[in-house]
């Protein structure tokens, strides 16, 4: 073992990670196994569920992978009955579950708000109820890992409902580990922005998705080029680095901190590095302006 893994102390820890099979969740998941965590796992696709057992046996630790839908407040229940009766303990809880789809506020529905929120918001509420009566159990704190977004932290026109979902997740993130702090049960939160993961493109608009594929396949990297400082969306295996962090001893001290990892997106706050010689402004100047009203590209 390397000092940063003995430093890190995750090795024979139990986590929980709800929607941990498919997307940001299997990289998560799969970290954490590395690092010697045993796994429980729930997620809403029935073949990830399946298929993440011989993923993380094969890299030596225990899984438990139960199919089921966080926002079924009665299967997420059922999930945190089967860690109850079958683990001994619980030390990381990671709540990954999340989305949204595009579109103005007075364009949606009461049924579409309603599960945005529960999405986004509610089943945090129930997964964190049933997770450190667990965390307790154990007498040795713990580490509760909330996935929040850059749109909590600005207004996101056409996410209104999504975004106020998460900074209510926020939020209640920061005050539970106010509340919890005096028993070493940290909570933190992690913020992406555009990551790789196939909910942030089935977000977009169908019209969004077809000029973008009619740009090619190169037309989003290079739009993230503009938006991003750092030129580039984080990969998956960045925020699964980011859990590892926050779930470890490397941040024992840290909590009600949101870690935004998306590569200085939420830095710039609205800065984009524009084409034709603008470079970094909040809006485009002669340049790119040219460009866009000349019919020259």
């Amino acid at each position: 073992m390397g000092l940063l893994e003995a430093h890190a102390g995750l090795a024979g820890k139990v986590a929980a990670v709800v929607g941990g099979a498919g997307g940001i969740g299997r990289g998560v998941t799969l970290a954490l196994a590395r690092a010697g965590v045993d796994i429980a796992a729930c997620d809403i696709d029935a073949e990830a569920a399946r298929t993440i057992v011989p993923e993380v046996e094969a890299l030596g630790s225990r899984i438990l992978s139960v199919h089921a839908d966080a926002a079924d407040a009665d299967a997420l229940d059922g999930f945190y009955d089967r860690v109850e009766a079958q683990l001994e303990r619980l030390d990381i809880v990671v709540n990954v579950v999340g989305g949204v789809e595009r579109a103005l506020f007075l364009e949606t529905t009461r049924e579409q708000n309603a599960r945005d929120v529960r999405l986004n918001y509610g089943y945090v509420l129930d997964s964190v109820r049933r997770a450190v009566p667990l965390i307790r159990r154990g007498a040795q704190g713990g580490s509760i890992i909330n996935f929040t977004t850059i749109e909590a932290h600005r207004g996101a026109a056409t996410y209104a409902v999504y975004a106020g979902a998460k900074a209510a997740t926020t939020n209640f993130s920061r005050a539970l580990a106010v509340e919890l702090g005096a028993e070493g049960i940290r909570v933190n939160l992690i913020a992406p922005d555009t990551t790789p993961a196939s909910g942030s493109n089935s977000a977009l608009y169908p019209d969004d998705l077809q000029r973008l594929a009619e740009l090619g396949e190169d037309a989003l990297a290079r739009s993230f080029e503009m938006y991003i400082p750092q030129k580039k969306a984080p990969a998956v295996e960045d925020l699964a680095s980011a859990v590892l962090f926050l779930a470890s001893d490397l941040s024992r001290t840290i909590t009600g901190t949101t870690l935004h990892v998306d590569g200085g997106a939420s830095a710039a706050l609205g800065f984009i590095d524009w084409p034709h010689g603008d470079g970094f402004m909040p809006a485009p100047l002669g340049g790119s302006l040219k460009h866009l009203f000349s019919g020259d590209g």
